[in-house]
């Protein structure tokens, strides 16, 4: 077993005991066990999965880092929506108006970083959602 904590700006979204972790990095999908070697990495936007002897939890996660010690695994994250609080409806939503916020804003360089941030965290929102249902096509 190992510690597992999933930090936003907001709130601790996770603190428990976990038997695996797996989340996207800049590196690719990894999954991490108690015992791993000491690392720090990126984390992509992408869906985090927390294995526990209970069960699995799936948590939309975007931008951050990961810290992982032979005994835990801290990840700082911008987001960290659980699954269950997901609807696709509202997030297609969401995602058709980043889009067209990226569109609207391409020549204010800014503007549309802040743009892509948002559409970034409506894709890993859409990917985790579909990723439960069994489907990880998007569009």
């Amino acid at each position: 077993m190992m510690t597992v904590e999933l930090i936003t700006p907001e709130e601790i979204a996770f603190k428990g005991d976990a038997v695996s972790v797996t989340l996207p990095t800049g590196d690719g999908e990894i999954t991490v066990l108690a015992g791993h070697v000491s690392l720090v990495s990126t984390v992509s936007p992408g869906t985090m999965i927390v294995r526990s002897t209970e069960g699995e939890q799936m948590f939309a996660v975007a931008r951050g880092v990961i810290e992982v010690t032979p005994s835990s695994v801290r990840v700082l994250s911008d987001i960290a929506d659980r699954v269950e609080a997901l609807e696709e409806a509202a997030i297609e939503a969401a995602k058709a108006r980043a889009e067209q916020l990226v569109a609207d804003r391409r020549s204010d360089a800014e503007g549309f970083a802040e743009a892509t941030a948002i559409l970034e965290k409506e894709l890993a929102r859409l990917h985790t959602v579909r990723r439960r249902r069994g489907s990880r096509t998007l569009r």
